[in-house]
């Protein structure tokens, strides 16, 4: 038990050495990158950490939430609303308050609610809200859409960096938490982790709100890199598949591998976009199509697989060398 325990706090204090020199790469890497690659690592930033918001909840309770473009859509238009009146850094705090509280409502009203139910409604309320911001923008403000005072690559890089960088060090601390453990039991078995005295709702509600947070802070940001905005792409469905395709490509099983996953399938879509302009989306849909049908366990696990066929055909290589050896 004992030997087992020193294990574990050995594996997390050489996970937490990895969180911090990546977080310090990151912040640095503007001094040693092209312009066009910052930008590139923006994007692949904001749905990094889109995708570990979702899998810091769906990944332990096995709840597949569709509500991330709403929650990232919130802050797109609290950005709209505000920039120009406001630090920019004041719009992101009040884009993360106010998803939280919208993922507050989603989380009371339909966490009770198991396996489909809580799916559909959470699109519903995507769609429900995109429908009424362009209702309230057409009949109302009498506009489609709005233009926002756009910000810097660096400043908005930097500001993605420290939100990335928050959402990661959460994902760690909520992955080696008794609440990480208590989201690991429901999503084994709900009735179970009642009968043994957790707040199934509580928590789920809790933790679901606490993740959007990073979702509306990110959408705050990247509406500033846009510059224009309408309902259609401030709540794109895309944004709400991209990230779980993301996370199961990834692996969900590991903390890297949600951004492992990012990295592939961003990179993958920039090259097809850019060399196949009108048939991008048919390649990148069969791709995540074979991703799901041939990589169940993702990434990370395949990877895990490939390690230790190399270590097994390495000790059967030293046993054979010291065999040769002594014969």
């Amino acid at each position: 038990m004992l030997i087992s325990t020193l294990r574990a706090e050995k594996k997390e204090r050489r996970a937490l050495i990895y969180i911090v020199v990546t977080i310090v790469l990151l912040a640095s890497a503007p001094s040693f990158i092209s312009e066009s690659l910052v930008i590139t690592m923006i994007t692949v930033l904001m749905y990094a950490t889109l995708t570990l918001s979702w899998t810091m909840f769906s990944g332990p309770t096995r709840l597949v939430s569709l509500a991330t473009a709403v929650l990232f859509g919130v802050g797109v238009y609290v950005s709209a609303v505000l920039r120009g009146s406001m630090p920019i850094e004041l719009i992101v705090l009040i884009g993360g308050a106010l998803a939280f509280i919208l993922a507050l409502a989603i989380g009371v009203l339909t966490l009770r609610l198991k396996g489909v139910y809580f799916i559909l409604f959470t699109f519903g309320v995507t769609a429900l809200v995109g429908n009424a911001t362009l209702w309230w923008e057409t009949h109302v403000t009498g506009t489609v859409g709005r233009h926002i005072e756009g910000a810097s690559n660096s400043v908005v890089y930097l500001l993605m960096v420290i939100i990335f960088s928050l959402a990661l060090l959460a994902a760690f601390i909520l992955r080696n938490s008794a609440a990480g453990m208590a989201l690991r039991g429901i999503g084994e078995n709900q009735t179970a982790a009642e009968h043994i005295g957790i707040h199934v709702t509580r928590l789920k509600v809790l933790i679901f709100a606490g993740t959007a947070i990073f979702m509306g802070a990110t959408g705050a940001v990247m509406a500033t890199r846009w510059r224009y905005v309408d309902p259609s792409l401030a709540f794109d469905p895309l944004i709400s598949f991209l990230p779980v395709v993301m996370a199961i490509f990834g692996g969900i099983s590991r903390l890297y591998g949600p951004i492992l996953g990012t990295i592939v399938l961003i990179v993958l879509r920039e090259f097809l976009i850019t060399e196949y302009p009108y048939v991008y989306l048919l390649i990148f849909g069969v791709t995540l199509i074979g991703v799901v049908l041939w990589l169940p366990g993702g990434l990370v696990e395949q990877a895990e697989k490939l390690i230790f066929r190399l270590k097994i055909e390495w000790i059967k290589l030293k046993m054979r060398w010291k065999r040769w050896r002594t014969a």
